[in-house]
């Protein structure tokens, strides 16, 4: 398995470069498809989650720890 975005990556292109190869017989063509389906949906799932864990960061830095030591609300939370 893939360790890293980088190697995720590399093996996306390699795939895609495998399905311009002309000797590919229809089986071969419809496998490596799929498979590059496959790593596509994987790194649609890393993206999707690393731009969760980024935008937590972003409302963590906003809205960290008031001077009480309590966790600050968004102001559409907070009790009127």
């Amino acid at each position: 398995m893939r360790n890293t975005l980088t190697d995720l990556n590399n093996y996306l292109f390699e795939t895609l470069e495998r399905l311009t190869d002309d000797e590919l017989t229809e089986e071969q063509l419809q496998k490596e498809i799929t498979r590059s389906e496959a790593v596509t949906s994987v790194a649609e799932t890393i993206i999707h989650n690393g731009e969760l864990s980024l935008k937590a960061l972003r409302h963590a830095e906003e809205y960290g720890v008031g001077q009480s030591g309590e966790r600050k609300l968004p102001p559409m939370l907070e009790a009127k």
